[in-house]
């Protein structure tokens, strides 16, 4: 019955608008717990919007794309620069002697002034000579396709700050994540996956768990979808074996019909219109996900290249296949993290680094000549690095095999390939100790500026509007797009 707010009687019910209020009633109960989750979940305050807006149509780009495509290979802790990317020779031969400067600690309860030099060997690699840590033999054979950035910084020295910055652009919690902005920009090349996907490690979410790919602020179509690291890797994707086939479209059809219905009489509730095109997706999804997950028909020799075949590295090796194979089907950004500070090593580094590299270089390597052999990388940007570096001291002096570094954030390396990015060569420098970014600094705005850059998006013109007035992934901040890094 339909009560009238002014009245103590009631209104009779026409067969459509029992329909239209009472459908999801006569639905399984699970897709109504689905709506219902989203409602919960959405943020109260939204802004008015045109339906148009929340479409995952492929867009122009403002300008001719360099790439149109992006992996992000989050190394979540903060890998210790010193011992990977950015050799010092000063770290060697003050090996245990006090450091010179001041320091800024994050964990002062453990910190020391005691200089610690690097444990591993530094050697130039490839035709291009970027000096490469022994800890990433794999690494070190594509090298001449990397552009190592060594000189990067966020100045905030814990990991949620900081893995904000580099993920939204903002220190604090609520705004869309990089992935989020791209797919708002550019929109997706497929109809039958998703824009954005988040893969996440079988140990663990990152700090700041699904943060690090929320829409914020924009629509939630805009969010990443998280493919899980074990099977099912997307829950729910298949339908009961009792709504397969005819019977399973006939009722998305209808539900069609009434959320079409619902949003042209409340064209205002814009999350209703995102939850609608989230749930076409999802079924659109079926059958595409499936077999874009499915890696058993790749050769034995491609299951190789990504180090499937050992323990060590195949579930790493795993995830960097389903991210190609995602990529050459139209998916825009596919972003990798490890688990919670995996990479965050206070002490144990001598042990404990040695493994998150086994981990990792040689599936990373093997997606890079991969997507090399398919023709895919001059399109595709590749990102490898964390929220974060390491000082140059020891931390939890106690022993050689207990030893590790504190956090920096004030200097640190990470690299780029692909898609328009300059091959085979470093770019910006730390100082003699690798403390501080002091040749051509690069933050997390020039970071965000050169990628959009990258993908055809002017940083200053893609824009939002929300609370009446308009922001972006820099939100006015000067975010400089760093030519040099360019091909």
């Amino acid at each position: 019955m339909k009560f009238s707010p002014n009245t103590k009687t009631t209104d009779c019910l026409t067969r459509r608008h029992f329909l239209q209020n009472g459908a999801f009633s006569l639905a399984p109960l699970a897709v109504a717990s689905l709506l219902q989750q989203e409602q919960t979940r959405a943020e109260s305050a939204k802004p008015v919007l045109e339906f148009e807006q929340l479409s995952l149509a492929s867009k122009e780009a403002h300008f001719a794309p360099r790439a149109t495509a992006m992996i992000s290979l989050f190394m979540q802790g903060g890998p210790s620069h010193v011992d990977l990317l950015d050799p010092k020779v000063e770290l060697t031969r003050l090996d245990g002697k006090k450091f010179p400067g001041k320091l800024k600690y994050d964990d002062a309860g453990g910190a020391t002034t005691k200089i610690l030099g690097s444990p591993w060997k530094f050697k130039p690699r490839g035709q291009c000579g970027t000096e490469v840590s022994e800890l990433l033999p794999h690494l070190s054979g594509v090298v001449d396709e990397l552009v190592v950035i060594r000189s990067m910084r966020t100045g905030v020295n814990n990991h949620s700050q900081s893995i904000h910055s580099m993920n939204s652009g903002r220190i604090q919690q609520g705004h869309p994540s990089l992935g989020s902005w791209i797919t708002y920009g550019l929109g997706a090349e497929t109809e039958q996956l998703p824009a954005f996907v988040a893969m996440t490690d079988p140990k663990g979410l990152p700090v700041e768990g699904v943060l690090n790919w929320s829409n914020g602020w924009l629509p939630s179509l805009y969010q990443g979808t998280v493919i899980r690291p074990r099977e099912p890797r997307i829950l729910n994707l298949e339908a009961p074996t009792r709504l397969r086939g005819r019977t399973q479209r006939n009722y998305l059809d209808f539900l069609q019909r009434l959320n079409r219905e619902h949003v042209t009489e409340h064209a205002d509730q814009g999350e209703l219109q995102a939850r609608i095109a989230n749930f076409e997706l999802a079924a659109r999804m079926q059958t595409a996900a499936l077999t874009a997950l499915d890696i058993r028909h790749e050769t034995v020799a491609t299951h190789r290249l990504y180090g499937i075949d050992r323990k060590e590295t195949q579930e790493y090796g795993t995830r960097c296949l389903i991210a190609r194979r995602l990529i050459e089907r139209g998916v825009r950004f596919v972003q990798l993290f490890t688990q919670n500070q995996y990479w965050d090593h206070h002490k144990k580094i001598v042990g404990d680094l040695p493994t998150a590299c086994l981990k990792t270089d040689q599936p990373i390597a093997g997606l890079m000549v991969d997507l090399k052999q398919r023709g895919l990388l001059d399109s595709t940007i590749v990102h490898w690095g964390g929220e974060m570096g390491r000082l140059p001291v020891i931390e939890n002096d106690s022993g050689r095999d207990k030893i590790g570094r504190d956090h920096n954030t004030y200097g640190f390396s990470m690299w780029l390939a692909g898609g328009g990015c300059r091959a085979g060569c470093t770019y910006g420098n730390t100082d003699e100790f690798g403390h501080h970014a002091v040749e051509n600094p690069v933050n997390h705005f020039d970071y965000h500026a050169t990628l959009l850059h990258l993908l055809g998006l002017d940083s200053a013109g893609l824009t939002y509007q929300r609370n009446g007035q308009e922001d972006s992934l820099l939100s006015g901040h000067p975010g400089k797009v760093v030519t040099e890094i360019l091909a």
